[in-house]
């Protein structure tokens, strides 16, 4: 899964919302093409300042050797000119040309998909999901692993069972990063509405024993939660 974090000035708004909509059909290809997977538009509620970035979107491939050689420039015109028969080949250079214009990637991310709960909830407009931004602790990578996929990830599932939440998934950076590095890890909590998100943050599980309560302060020592962003799911393709 490919993360872009996009910056969109004020006054290049409309010129990125065509983009957008153009990239879509240009997708639509890509995914007919059995290029990637799928594709999502968010749009960032809260969590960072409008400053940084407005928009998330993310590529999703079958393999990590796919994601990492992406999609080239010749495949993106040949998918963009099946997408718009009508338009020439020099017009689909300058249209993805101008579009580098309308926006500042203020991120990429290149993540792979090591644990996630068992539903069958489909993406649509309006769905909610909380990009949880983790860093290990120093020396704690593996501790930080085992306490997600070990103590988190049945806590997730069991409130999916209880209908509070819509997923859940854990995500591990794909590339080698130094200690440097803003992120290692990553969640993705996925809701299907306000109220669900809600209903989710007040629960308290009164059935939890001392010792899971322990695991669970110890799972999040292993690791520095970096930052919660907050977003609605404009587009889903699949």
């Amino acid at each position: 899964m490919v993360f872009e974090f996009i910056k969109v000035e004020s006054n290049q708004t409309y010129d990125f919302i065509e983009f957008k909509d153009f990239m879509e059909k240009v997708y639509r290809v890509a995914i007919n093409e059995k290029k990637i997977q799928g594709w999502d538009f968010w749009s960032l509620q809260s969590g960072a300042d409008p400053s940084e970035f407005q928009y998330i979107t993310i590529i999703y491939y079958k393999d990590p050797v796919s994601m990492m050689n992406g999609i080239s420039e010749e495949e993106m015109i040949r998918y963009s000119m099946a997408a718009f028969p009508d338009l020439k080949e020099a017009q689909i250079r300058e249209k993805i040309a101008n579009a580098a214009q309308s926006r500042d990637l203020a991120q990429r991310a290149y993540m792979v998909e090591i644990a996630s709960t068992k539903d069958n909830f489909q993406m649509k407009k309006g769905t909610l999901a909380s990009f949880d931004i983790m860093k290990a602790a120093e020396g704690q990578f593996q501790a930080y692993e085992n306490a997600e996929k070990e103590v988190f990830l049945p806590i997730h599932q069991k409130r999916i069972e209880k209908g509070l939440m819509g997923s859940w998934s854990f995500l591990r950076t794909a590339l080698p990063l130094g200690s440097e590095a803003k992120l290692t890890h990553m969640t993705m909590n996925i809701f299907k509405d306000y109220m669900q998100f809600f209903n989710n943050q007040q629960y308290e599980d009164m059935e939890s024993t001392a010792e899971q309560k322990a695991a669970v302060e110890k799972g999040l020592k292993a690791r520095d939660q970096k930052n919660i962003y907050l977003s609605t799911l404009e587009t889903a393709l699949r």
